[in-house]
């Protein structure tokens, strides 16, 4: 029978199993990787991997942990918290997009035509669902998930497997970036919001002018088809706030893990 000492143990917890909690919590929550059409079985292999090529580099406190005790519970828990908070840091940035894509769809009419989004298996407008299929594009061109893997790993480093981890601070200045969140979507949907409004004040004076006017069957294809056409022209001025909003995130994730990336990375 093979004997495995308690230091033994000790030893591969702090090599694997601990840094597999933090891994695995954020590809179970991070965009694109924690998406419902990405198989559970491929999210584990890829923490799995990425566990085992960041092993070498854990650092083991001086003072070894026993695995069950409440110390060990503690190091558990604040490994999920960690991986929990990179990945839902993200998230918010795309709850973002949908709040402002769900504004944009009010305004257009369209609000009750809703389609699955393929991320999260929730129902949200279909203007949302172009929208953030536009940010997913963009998260993926600017190398995100590059950055976001960067991050984790820079993560040992500055903030190594203990029972330290984030404290009631990191927690309070990211639920204070929510603001940050809805500044982003007020940003995006702004130029489609105000141009939908001139065309109801257009469609307003229309029917003050000529009272037999069928403003509902007249309007309603004419501002879903508005809204298309402002969409489309407005592209190019929303992807530089959709550009920021996640570097934006990224920079508080460093803030958070005490870390930064190194030039030229």
């Amino acid at each position: 029978m093979i004997a495995v000492t308690s230091m033994e143990l000790n030893t591969w917890m702090f090599a694997f199993l601990w840094p597999l909690l933090r891994v695995g919590a954020m590809f179970s929550v991070a965009p694109v990787f924690g998406a419902r059409m990405v198989p559970a079985k491929v999210r584990a292999a890829l923490a799995l991997v990425m566990s085992l090529m960041m092993a070498p580099m854990v650092v083991q406190d001086t003072v070894p942990i026993e695995v069950f005790s409440p110390d060990g519970l503690l190091v558990a828990i604040q490994q999920v918290l960690i991986g929990l908070t990179m990945g839902f840091t993200l998230q918010l940035v795309f709850a973002s997009i949908v709040i402002a894509a769900q504004s944009i769809a009010m305004s257009m009419g369209l609000g009750f035509a809703t389609a699955v989004d393929p991320q999260n298996g929730v129902q949200v407008p279909v203007v949302a669902n172009y929208y953030l299929t536009l940010a997913t594009l963009m998260f993926l061109a600017l190398n995100g998930h590059l950055v976001l893997v960067q991050l984790l790993v820079d993560s040992f480093i500055s903030l190594p497997v203990g029972t330290t981890g984030l404290t009631p601070a990191d927690f309070w200045t990211l639920v204070s970036w929510g603001s940050r969140m809805f500044a982003g979507a007020v940003a995006i949907a702004l130029t489609a919001i105000a141009s939908l409004l001139l065309v109801n004040l257009a469609f307003g004076v229309m029917s003050r002018a000529a009272p037999q006017l069928n403003i509902f069957g007249v309007g309603f294809p004419v501002m879903m088809l508005t809204g298309f056409v402002i969409i489309m022209l407005s592209v190019p001025g929303i992807t530089p706030h959709m550009s920021n909003l996640m570097q934006d995130a990224f920079l508080l994730i460093q803030a958070m893990l005490g870390g930064g990336l190194t030039d030229g990375r």
